[in-house]
C-alpha cells in the first residue's frame, strides 16, 4: 500500500532557534477543558492562594486529566470561558505573585509497576502534546491481554509548515526523549519502539541513530517529507506497515502512537514530580518580527507571546493555534495557551486571506490523489449537500483526518476540508 500526500513549503525558520523562556505574566487563565474528553471541575475559588504545580481542577470522569496551576499567586476568578471550538467551560484566573513557589503537592512519583506508572501519568496532567490532547493515561491503559501491543511509535514527523517545537525537543532534550521511551516500553510491556522523523531534520535523525546504535529494540525511521506524514494513521503505517481501519485505534493493531514531546515530558515528570504546567511553542508568521521557540507557562495570553515575538495585534489578519493546515483560528488575542498548543502563527493580510473566488468543480481528481487515505472529497461534498448520511458512511467519511490536503490542491478553491468536517458531524 502507498499513502498519498502533498508537498508543502516547510518554512522551518525557527529550526535553529533555541528555546527561550518568556517573562512571567501578571496573570494566567487556565481552562478546565484542555484535553479530549470530560472537562475538570475547579478545585479552588476566588481568594484562594495557589502554588506552581498545585492541582486546581479534576474530575472523576474516566476520559479526562487534571489541571495544575502554572504560577503561584491568588485566584481572582472562576468564570465561564469560551473555547475556540465554540464550547464553554470553567476557567480559573490566577494573579501571579512573581515568586513561583512550588506546591507541597509536588513529589517524585513512586513507580514500580504498570498500574502505578499509569496512575502517575494521570496525576501529571499529561495529554498528547502533538495537538489532539488525548489523555495519555487512557492511551497507555490498553488491555494487553485482549489487545497485545508490541510497537511504540514516537511521532516526531512535525510535517506542518513553520512548527519546530518538537524538533527542538529532539535537539535540546534527546536524553529525556529516550528515557521517556524506555519508561513506556518497560512499564507497558512493549518490545519495540520506532522514532519517526521526517528527512528534512537530518541533524535529529543522525543524533538519534547515534544514540540508539547499539540497541535492537529502537529503530529510527527516516520519513519522506510529505504532508500529512505526522497524522496518526499515516505515521503508524510508515513505521510498521500496519493499516488502522475505520473505527479502530492504533492499539487494535498492536501500536501505541505518542508525540515526541510527550515522551520527553514523561521522563521529566518521573524525575521531578512537576506536572504539565508549561509548554514549548513556536511563534512564527510574517506578522512576527522575531520568530522563535519559547517555553511559556500554560495559561499565558496569546497577546503576551505576540509582544514577545515583536509582533503587533494591529498587523495580524489571521491568528492560528497550531499549523496553517490543521491549526485552529483564534478569535481573541487574549485567549490563553493550553496544553495542546505547539505553535502560534500570526499572518498579515498578505498571507492570511484567500481572495480567489470559488468556482464549480472541474472533476480533475486532484483532491482524491492528494488524500493520504484515498478518500473522495468531491463525493463527500455532493453527499453532504444532499444530506445523504448513508452515502457518506459508505464513502468512509469517518476516516477523514481533517488534514486539509484536498482544499490545498483544489484549483476551483472549493472548501472541501470544511465540508468534510460538517459531513462527519452530520454522519455522527
Amino acid at each position: 500500500m502507498h499513502l498519498n500526500g502533498i508537498s508543502l513549503k516547510h518554512n522551518k525558520r525557527t529550526a535553529d532557534s533555541a528555546t527561550v523562556p518568556v517573562p512571567l505574566p501578571e496573570s494566567v487563565k487556565l481552562p478546565m477543558s484542555q484535553h479530549m474528553g470530560a472537562p475538570c471541575e475547579p478545585l479552588v475559588k476566588a481568594g484562594d492562594a495557589v502554588k506552581v504545580g498545585q492541582k486546581i481542577g479534576d474530575t472523576d470522569a474516566f476520559m479526562s486529566t487534571p489541571v495544575h496551576s502554572s504560577v503561584s499567586g491568588i485566584v481572582t476568578a472562576v468564570e465561564d470561558h469560551l473555547l475556540a471550538n465554540g464550547k464553554v467551560c470553567k476557567a480559573v484566573v490566577i494573579e501571579s505573585d512573581g515568586r513561583q513557589k512550588m506546591s507541597d503537592e509536588i513529589y517524585r512519583p513512586v513507580v514500580n509497576d504498570r498500574e502505578s506508572f499509569i496512575n502517575a501519568i494521570r496525576e501529571s496532567g499529561c495529554c498528547g502534546l502533538g495537538g489532539a490532547g488525548f489523555p495519555t493515561h487512557i492511551k497507555l491503559r490498553v488491555d494487553t491481554d485482549k489487545t497485545p501491543v508490541d510497537s511504540l511509535v514516537i511521532n516526531a514527523a512535525e510535517c506542518e509548515p513553520y512548527i519546530t517545537s518538537d524538533y527542538r525537543e529532539l535537539i535540546e532534550a534527546p536524553e529525556d526523549v529516550l528515557d521517556g521511551i524506555d519508561k513506556v516500553m518497560k512499564y507497558i510491556g512493549i518490545a519495540h519502539a520506532y522514532i519517526c522523523i521526517e528527512d528534512n531534520k537530518p541533524q535529529a535523525i543522525e543524533d538519534m541513530k547515534r544514540r540508539t546504535a547499539t540497541r535492537d529494540d529502537i529503530t529510527v525511521v527516516k520519513l519522506k517529507s510529505s504532508y500529512p506524514q505526522g497524522a496518526e494513521k499515516v505515521v503508524a503505517f510508515s513505521a510498521t506497515g500496519r493499516i488502522i481501519g475505520e473505527g479502530e485505534l492504533p492499539a487494535n493493531k498492536g501500536i501505541i502512537v505518542m508525540n515526541v514531546s510527550t515522551a520527553g515530558f514523561i521522563s521529566r515528570y518521573l524525575k521531578t514530580g512537576i506536572p504539565l504546567v508549561e509548554r514549548r511553542l513556536t511563534l512564527d508568521g510574517d506578522a512576527f518580527g522575531t520568530p522563535c521557540n519559547v517555553k511559556a507557562p500554560i495559561g499565558i495570553s496569546v497577546r503576551k507571546l505576540i509582544e514577545f515575538a515583536d509582533g503587533s495585534v494591529d498587523d495580524i489578519a489571521k491568528l492560528l493555534a497550531g499549523g496553517p493546515m490543521m491549526g485552529m483560528c483564534l478569535y481573541d488575542f487574549d485567549a490563553p495557551i493550553t496544553k495542546t498548543n505547539n505553535a502560534i502563527l500570526g499572518m498579515t493580510e498578505k498571507w492570511a486571506v484567500r481572495n480567489e473566488a470559488k468556482t464549480a468543480c472541474i472533476r480533475c481528481g486532484r483532491c482524491v490523489r492528494a488524500c493520504p487515505l484515498r478518500l473522495m472529497p468531491t463525493e463527500f461534498e455532493k453527499a453532504y449537500e444532499a444530506r445523504d448520511v448513508e452515502r457518506l458512511r459508505k464513502l468512509k467519511i469517518g476516516l477523514c483526518m481533517n488534514c486539509g490536503s484536498c482544499s490545498y490542491v483544489c484549483p476551483a478553491k472549493r472548501n472541501l476540508a470544511e465540508i468534510n468536517q460538517l459531513a462527519k458531524e452530520l454522519a455522527r
